[in-house]
């Protein structure tokens, strides 16, 4: 089934029993509180990113980094919102991933790495999983510490201490064959052109910094 954002937008509820630290692919989408554009703007269907979004951008890498479990395939930074492809691979040597991921099979064209922000069983739901409840080395876990990681880093430039920046929850789709996998990396590289008609442009203006 091809991914359609319309019609897998917020509706259903996650896979019930799955278990997010095992190893696979996931479409995960973060958005801000009150999808506010805190992370810049798309100008000439390009996105611009602000000294906000720079730090989302920074942060998704370095997050990938320091867990070994995790890869990072396509990914964008949106005014209000963030995509991206999370591959677990606990094992680091799991041969479907990487024959899955590995961009000399993909015919689409649509895969080109990792993007700066310059740029499925497909059940789609929202993790609303108390810290407590996190499973280690999870896709759940990891978001979790990115969230955080840009979170303490935005309440020290603006000096609001309470400020709330994300949303409580994200939403994570499980991306189980290449048919999906191109769809979801075209969907991903094409969201800055689609800005105008995307379900999570509430027409809010960008958030002035005095930076």
């Amino acid at each position: 089934m091809k991914y359609n954002p319309q019609h897998h937008h917020r509706r259903s509820i996650r896979l019930p029993k799955y278990d997010y630290s095992r190893s696979g692919l996931y479409f995960v989408t973060i958005c801000t509180y009150q999808k506010l554009n805190w992370f810049g703007e798309v100008c000439d269907d390009k996105i611009c990113l602000n000294q906000i979004g720079k730090i989302v951008a920074r942060e998704w890498l370095r997050s990938s980094e320091i867990r070994q479990e995790i890869e990072l395939d396509e990914w964008v930074v949106m005014p209000n919102h963030f995509h991206g492809i999370v591959v677990i691979n606990q094992n680091h040597d799991d041969g479907n991933i990487r024959k899955l991921t590995d961009p000399k099979t993909n015919n689409s064209g649509a895969h080109s790495g990792a993007h700066s922000g310059t740029y499925l069983d497909t059940h789609l739901g929202a993790s609303l999983a108390p810290l407590r409840m996190r499973k280690p080395r999870s896709l759940s876990s990891f978001v979790a510490g990115f969230k955080s990681a840009v979170t303490k880093q935005v309440r020290q430039i603006c000096q609001e201490p309470n400020l709330r920046l994300w949303q409580r929850n994200y939403y994570e789709s499980v991306i189980r064959d290449r048919q999906q996998l191109d769809n979801v990396r075209r969907y991903i590289i094409n969201n800055p052109l689609c800005w105008h008609e995307d379900p999570e442009n509430q027409n809010h203006q960008s958030i002035d910094f005095p930076f």
